[in-house]
């Protein structure tokens, strides 16, 4: 946990946002893989830490309003827990930890939110996405657990949206502990990446390095040489040379902030021509999006800068042609870079998806494209100082796309159809970096990752 100070200067804030009713935050509790005794690895919700700290399972907290007063509702242990769990904190004890002096049995929570719906008034509660915590909030709000994501608070959603943005120092510097650990396992990967080596190899010795040194990986680890898929989470493939391996991964802090980066490492670690001049533009749109960066800027800007640099350099090569400019405002080039340029990041490796993307992404003035590439952009409001950033550009090959487009006779004024086969080898690339906004323009976090050709060639020598 951060110092108390810091759950009870959040929680204070939340209090001036918001002037009346009670907000309700469930915490999450122990989930079984297969049978009852023999649970995944507890990750508690990240808004549930962001304002109490405890990372525990089976607490929830309330904060009223009206009164000013934040509770505590869990369950001490008794010896049958001590048994399996050695001694363990009261709850009192771990309230105060985090700055709350009222503290009550989680069965009292069902009486106090009754009581509170008597007097019609309005309990706040954000969108669950765990089934346990959907029936526990239709239980407590008499209400049907399948409504609960659609009943949730707009206003409780954007208060902490607009709390969550914006991190502070003691956030910045967990995230850049996570970035070290993927620095790490990134690293190791590039090393490992040799022809006859099965990708499960490197996934289990980089998912080990994130256990060893925080709270374990992020996200579930994308490591694949068909890179083409966007989120490819099968490691059965030997690596062999003449592929490209993209790893997407990064690892969670103790106190579970994130990072995220990808690097595309060419197995035995030359790139030969076709695979460098791909590289080269992607490192490209990823250098050049992360020094535009700057507050006044807009996410949805920087990826349009980075679609332009990808589409002319394609062009370059004769494997887009016309008018870049209006093939990327028609959206051609989302045959290469069908995804956004970022993401926000912080307790969340997609910071605070779980509130709805729209809400922390968009706004009622910058409403989200339903153009293809463009529409998964997920973020697309000005930055400002404070906001944590992906940036990760990509290029990517995926023949069933081709094929589809083609068919189709999608952009053929801009896209060269024919010469897409003596490329489609390269699969997909992808460099991702995690970037802080500041006052006056950006900051790399962390030690920065091999990422230059001559970088990448000089480690996995």
């Amino acid at each position: 946990m951060f110092k108390k100070e810091v759950y009870i200067s959040r929680r204070a804030r939340l209090h001036e946002i918001i002037k009346s009713g009670l907000a309700l935050f469930v915490g999450n509790v122990d989930s079984p893989m297969n049978y009852p005794a023999n649970q995944y690895h507890f990750r508690q919700d990240s808004d549930f830490l962001y304002y109490f700290g405890l990372d525990l399972p089976g607490f929830a907290g309330l904060m009223d309003f009206d009164t000013g007063k934040d509770w505590i509702f869990g369950k001490d242990v008794d010896i049958d827990d001590i048994i399996w769990m050695g001694p363990q904190p009261t709850v009192k004890e771990l309230a105060l930890g985090c700055g709350v002096v009222s503290t009550a049995p989680f069965t009292k929570l069902e009486s106090v939110i009754g009581d509170a719906l008597s007097k019609k008034r309005k309990v706040h509660f954000l969108p669950p996405y765990r089934g346990e915590n959907k029936m526990t909030l239709g239980a407590l709000l008499r209400e049907n657990p399948c409504q609960m994501k659609t009943l949730a608070s707009v206003d409780l959603i954007k208060a902490i949206i607009s709390m969550r943005s914006i991190k502070e120092q003691v956030e910045i510097a967990e995230i850049e502990k996570a970035v070290a650990v993927a620095y790490e396992m990134h690293t190791t990967a590039m090393k490992m990446c040799k022809p006859g080596v099965k990708e499960q190899e490197i996934f289990g010795a980089i998912e080990g390095i994130a256990l060893a040194h925080g709270g374990g990986t992020s996200f579930p680890i994308i490591l694949s040489v068909n890179g083409q898929t966007l989120h490819n989470h099968n490691h059965d493939n030997i690596l062999k040379k003449g592929r490209m391996m993209v790893t997407d991964a990064g690892a969670e802090s103790n106190m579970h902030y994130s990072s995220d980066i990808t690097r595309t490492t060419p197995v035995g670690g030359k790139f030969n021509r076709k695979q460098k001049e791909i590289y080269e533009i992607v490192l490209k749109a990823n250098t050049e999006s992360i020094k535009t960066a700057k507050p006044g800027i807009s996410n949805r800007d920087l990826h349009l800068n980075a679609c332009s640099i990808i589409a002319s350099s394609l062009k370059e090569l004769g494997l887009m042609k016309g008018d870049t400019a209006e093939a990327v405002e028609k959206g051609a080039h989302a045959l290469f870079m069908p995804h956004g340029l970022g993401h926000m990041m912080g307790l969340d490796v997609h910071d605070m998806e779980g509130l709805g993307e729209n809400y922390v992404g968009y706004s009622d003035e910058v409403k989200r494209s339903e153009q293809f590439g463009l529409t998964f952009l997920r973020f697309a409001l000005p930055y400002k100082p404070g906001h944590v950033f992906t940036v990760e550009p990509g290029i990517y090959f995926i023949p069933e796309l081709i094929s589809k487009w083609e068919s189709e006779g999608k952009f053929r004024e801009f896209i060269n159809y024919k010469k897409l086969a003596d490329w489609m080898e390269i699969g997909g690339i992808r460099i991702e970096d995690d970037v802080l906004i500041t006052e006056k323009g950006h900051k790399l976090l962390g030690k920065p990752i091999p990422k230059t050709v001559a970088d990448i060639e000089a480690l996995c020598s």
